[in-house]
């Protein structure tokens, strides 16, 4: 995925640069959705001088590009998602997090979409809200005692 990504910013005549690479990595490497800020305070030990500036224009830069999604969910932080295949996502709605969801079944709404309603798609998000397991235990705990 790492190398697709990169070699795609290549094609597009977009410079590799050591801070840009390590939000590339960090997107890559995480299951977390991370927001910005998150991002920043991981890399910042290694590119002192990186300000979260470089964080927030890479990332939009990664958007523009369409291998990054911004994903919004109402709180003041909008997380990143690293994506090279439709999937949806589950939020726990104590903790926050953000887990992803693979159903490829509900691709078909697109298609269904068009074929009932004459809708041309561009494309479809899906969110389920829940509690996750970790907080479900966490109120299991607090009500035992």
């Amino acid at each position: 995925m790492l190398t697709d990504s990169i070699a795609k910013l290549k094609n597009e005549k977009i410079r590799i640069t050591p801070q840009r690479l390590a939000v590339l990595e960090y997107l890559v490497e995480s299951d977390t959705h991370p927001t910005a800020d998150e991002i920043y305070q991981a890399l910042v030990d290694r590119f002192p001088n990186m300000s979260a500036a470089t964080v927030y224009n890479n990332l939009h830069l990664f958007m523009k590009v369409g291998f990054v999604k911004e994903l919004t969910y109402g709180d003041a932080s909008s997380r990143f998602d690293f994506t090279n295949t439709q999937h949806y996502h589950a939020i726990c709605e104590e903790c926050g997090d953000v887990v992803d969801l693979y159903y490829p079944v509900l691709d078909d709404v697109e298609m269904v979409a068009q074929s009932l309603i004459g809708f041309e798609v561009t494309h479809h998000r899906m969110e389920v809200y829940g509690i996750c397991p970790n907080c479900q235990e966490k109120r299991n705990t607090q009500q035992a005692q």
